[in-house]
């Protein structure tokens, strides 16, 4: 396995993430069609999809946890901090374009200097 395997990985999901969060930010929460076809028929499993996700921006539940995940990574050495960080960054991303950028950009760079952060080296005291 290539060593810049994961990282073209990370970058893939990245871009799918922001892809999609674009794509439901344009088709669903600011189309005027489903706002026409929710105002009359509520009870749409799409349309309390839409209803969930604005709950879920007026929060700032992505950003908020995107933010917590980023700040457990800082504390969390070797993989697990890592992980925790490429969890942030997945979180944060959704959250800069469903209208919390205010606090997901904190959770981004911080998830972004976890990932780019040296291992550190084991020394050993003999």
């Amino acid at each position: 396995m290539s060593r810049r395997l994961p990282l073209i990985m990370l970058l893939v999901a990245a871009a799918l993430c922001v892809a999609g969060s674009y794509g439901l930010r344009f088709t669903l929460i600011e189309s005027d069609r489903w706002l026409g076809l929710c105002v009359e028929a509520p009870q749409r499993w799409v349309c309390e999809l839409r209803a969930g996700l604005g709950w879920l921006i007026h929060f700032r539940l992505l950003a908020w946890a995107a933010l917590l995940t980023a700040l457990l990574a800082q504390v969390f050495p070797g993989r697990w901090g890592w992980w925790l960080a490429v969890l942030g960054l997945l979180l944060g991303l959704p959250a800069l374009v469903l209208y919390s950028a205010s606090l997901a950009v904190f959770a981004v760079v911080l998830a972004l200097l976890r990932l780019v952060r040296r291992p550190r080296l084991v020394s050993e005291d003999v």
